[in-house]
């Protein structure tokens, strides 16, 4: 069976926001990208992530108003996985972190970022593939203790 890496189904390019921007403009950013996350920078380095989760539980739910920076509301520290990690790895590391979107980083460069839409996606590429027996063990280690 062929090995697939993290590099082989990540999304590039990642969109990103500075530490200093709103939450609502990193919110209106990700609506116009059609996407649940955006990798918060600082001095062209990725320090946390925000997510629509995170939209919801600490600034809504908080009654937080929405000129609140990401700074202070991303998730940090940033979880990420190199490039050459497998999938196996990458959903043990989804699993254990319990995330579901992981960035991916090459020579402490980030470099794309892998979603669990990702990983289903690559698990109804090919019914009758190696693809099928990939996706046979993730689920397999995403379902032990």
């Amino acid at each position: 069976m062929n090995e697939y890496f993290a590099r082989d189904i990540m999304k590039e390019p990642v969109v990103t926001v500075d530490s200093v921007v709103t939450v609502m403009d990193a919110a209106k950013k990700m609506d116009e990208k059609n996407i649940g996350c955006v990798i918060v920078m600082e001095k062209e380095r990725p320090i946390g992530i925000l997510t629509e989760r995170d939209v919801v539980k600490k600034i809504v739910i908080n009654e937080k108003p929405l000129s609140t920076s990401v700074r202070n509301v991303m998730s940090s520290p940033l979880i990420s996985i190199d490039h050459d990690a497998t999938v196996w790895e990458l959903a043990e590391l989804m699993k254990l972190k319990q995330i579901h979107k992981l960035p991916v980083m090459q020579e402490n460069k980030l470099i794309g970022i892998v979603t669990t839409t990702d990983i289903t996606s690559l698990c109804s590429i090919g019914s009758d593939s190696e693809i099928r027996q990939v996706c046979q063990q993730i689920l397999l280690r995403l379902n032990q203790p």
